[in-house]
């Protein structure tokens, strides 16, 4: 009885993936307009574009924007792991930390000045001056016994509260979410690996969210789970908001929206069908409002359906940056190395 019901619901899925399928035609358009509702945004696949032989890309990871409205990218090239840009696009400067696997990107303003938050796969979670400067590390958890030599430790992403706290996501290692003081000092983990509520599959992303003047709260990307999970700031899990078929990136606040990348769609496994991202829009009660590239948000009887790439502009979306206008600047990994396609709002 189970085995036919699985088999139903693939053949459910499968035909609608098929009925989904991305229009090829419309790339061809030089107006194409994406989106859903009151999101809807013209595509830009010119802006930042660059002489790759000498400002080359490999992944263009993730991007911020800073108090002078300077784009900043990280990008996990060593030879200019950073790129910051004005918002036409020009090249204003590149530095770099010699980082080959550069992934996470987190601004933050102390008030004397901005500094950056960036983290490197093989284990390193350094912050910054916007010059490139370091000002300090966070040690290895093994380091620090917070791990044991077994865990592995591949951190992607970090988040800082309004207290100065750090947390940091262990998103290809251990599935943990690690909580550090405004001084580094370690606190506690949250998370793991698993299919509770409070577990995580692929934990890439983190992001403290004071929408609507709420305490802060803390959303955390669950990838493989098509989830985002709320937790408090002490790392208490609170609800989950399910985005089947979307596996997500990190979480993106911006006024009272939440945005993020979809690395990929389950046309993944449904068609084969590796180069299937998009973006997605959350509203205040963190209901999908528009997906770009993506199919329409459709609830029924308050749930969510199945979303999956429209229409084949991106490949894999691993971030958004979001301007004062509201344009969405799409950073990609594998994604033949291109620079990031923004999408002005209209």
């Amino acid at each position: 009885m189970n085995s036919r019901r699985k088999f139903i619901q693939n053949t459910s899925l499968l035909s609608l993936a098929m009925s989904l399928k991305p229009d090829f035609s419309l790339l061809a358009s030089q107006d194409l307009i994406l989106g859903h509702g009151d999101f809807t945004y013209k595509v830009d696949t010119q802006w930042g574009n660059l002489d790759p032989t000498k400002v080359p890309v490999v992944n263009c990871h993730e991007m911020v924007m800073d108090r002078k409205k300077r784009m900043i990218l990280l990008t996990d090239e060593p030879k200019n792991n950073v790129i910051i840009y004005d918002q036409a696009g020009k090249l204003l400067k590149t530095w770099t930390l010699g980082l080959t696997a550069a992934h996470g990107l987190s601004l933050v303003d102390e008030g004397d000045a901005e500094y950056l938050w960036i983290v490197d796969n093989g284990g390193r979670v350094i912050k910054t001056t916007l010059d490139g400067q370091i000002v300090t590390e966070i040690q290895s958890p093994k380091a620090e016994g917070i791990y044991d030599e077994k865990m592995r430790w591949v951190p992607t992403e970090t988040a800082i509260a309004p207290n100065g706290d750090l947390y940091i996501a262990d998103g290809y290692g251990s599935q943990y979410f690690l909580h550090y003081d405004s001084n580094g000092k370690f606190i506690r983990k949250f998370g793991g690996a698993g299919f509770g509520d409070a577990q995580f599959s692929t934990a890439h992303g983190i992001a403290v969210d004071q929408r609507g003047g709420n305490a802060p709260t803390l959303i955390c990307t669950s990838r493989g789970h098509n989830s985002f999970k709320r937790f408090t700031m002490d790392g208490n899990y609170l609800e989950t908001i399910f985005l089947p078929g979307a596996f997500v990136c990190r979480p993106v606040i911006h006024g009272d929206q939440l945005y993020a990348g979809v690395c990929w769609s389950r046309l993944r496994y449904l068609e084969q069908t590796d180069n299937s991202g998009f973006v997605t829009i959350l509203d205040q009660n963190n209901r999908v409002v528009s997906n770009p590239g993506g199919t329409a948000p459709e609830y029924r009887e308050g749930a969510l359906q199945l979303m999956v790439q429209k229409e084949s502009v991106f490949k894999h979306c691993h971030d958004v940056c979001i301007d004062q206008d509201e344009n969405i600047y799409v950073c990609q990994w594998n994604a033949g190395k291109s620079y990031p396609i923004k999408l002005t709002r209209v």
